[in-house]
Formats: structure tokens, sequence, C-alpha cells
């Protein structure tokens, strides 16, 4: 894994050992960011589950103002140091070790212009997830939330939060969501 473009363009980044991360490969974070090109510059970006923070690197590597990486592992925190500290994007990164719901209940990160969330598969977390973004009011008025999940995940409920699936780019393995709010 590496990031793929931007200041810190084809670093090396290191991963957690074993299955606990699910790493997006560099095949679609390429497509992932291609979607998002014109909304990064000066962004704040928002990783939610962030395993080794490869997503929110390569956000702060191609212009975002600066990452938050919510992530409760042991072994993937030390990684995301590691990483940004390869990268020289340490200044610009915001590391908590929390449960993401826990950080989105307390509002410990300020609204953002783009939140990613990469919940582990089968958990369906984003059901949960997104409505507790809208309703701490994280996301801001033209922001994008880009959930990466797999082929089952459900979205029926995004309307009842104001919200809108705007792009879906669909992979062999898995899926990119790109939602906004609905427009009026």
């Amino acid at each position: 894994m590496r990031v793929i473009a931007g200041t810190a363009r084809s670093i090396p980044l290191i991963t957690p050992k074993g299955d606990k991360t699910r790493p997006t490969i560099d095949k679609h974070k390429e497509t992932l960011f291609n979607c998002l090109s014109g909304l990064l510059y000066e962004c704040i970006f928002v990783d939610l589950y962030s395993g080794s923070g490869g997503i929110g690197i390569e956000a702060l590597s191609r212009g975002a103002k600066c990452a938050y990486f919510i992530e409760n592992d042991k072994d993937a925190l030390t990684c995301i140091r590691e990483n940004l500290k390869k990268t020289r994007l340490e200044e610009k990164g915001i590391i908590l070790k929390r449960d993401v719901k826990d950080a989105i209940h307390l509002n410990l990160f300020p609204k953002a212009d783009i939140i990613f969330l990469d919940p582990p598969f089968k958990t369906h977390a984003e059901a949960e997830v997104i409505p507790l973004i809208m309703k701490e009011n994280l996301l801001s008025e033209d922001g994008v939330i880009v959930v990466e999940c797999d082929e089952e995940a459900d979205f029926s409920f995004l309307e009842e939060f104001g919200l809108c699936i705007y792009k879906e780019k669909n992979y062999k393995s898995c899926r990119h969501v790109f939602i906004n709010r609905l427009q009026a």
C-alpha cells in the first residue's frame, strides 16, 4: 500500500498485521480520490474506522487542510502514527483513540467537509453512524459522506436524514457510496 498522489506520492505505508483491518487497495483508492478531487483542497477530512490511516493520509497528501483519524485498535493507531511521520504529514493529522460512535457523540472533531467511513463489513454500522453524524450536525452544508461497504449495505434510511446517494462506484468485493444533502 502506498500514497497515490500529492506531496507524499509513492511513499509506502504500513498496515497492521493480521486481518483486523482491510486496507483499501490502490486501484479503489485512486477511483475514490478521482471522484473527490474537486472537494479536497483545504477541506476538513474525517477518517472513521481509520485502520492504517491510508485514506486520511491520501487526503492530506492531496491538499486537505487537516484530517481526523478515529480508531480504537492499538496496532492500527501505531500504524497511523508511523505513516503520518513517514509522509511528513503529522502536523495536519489528529489521531483520536476512540470508538467511532463515542467520537461522534462527544463531538471530538469539527464540522467536516468529507467524512469517510469504512466500518467492518457485515456490521452495517453505517446505518447507525450516519444518523449520528447528522444528529450531531457534524457534516458541513456542502459536505460529503463516503462509505466503503459490501454489496448488501442498505441506505434506504438516508432520505429521513435529508441525505441522498449522488454517486456509486462498484468493485468486485466492495463499493464506494457517495452521499450528500438532498437539494431543495
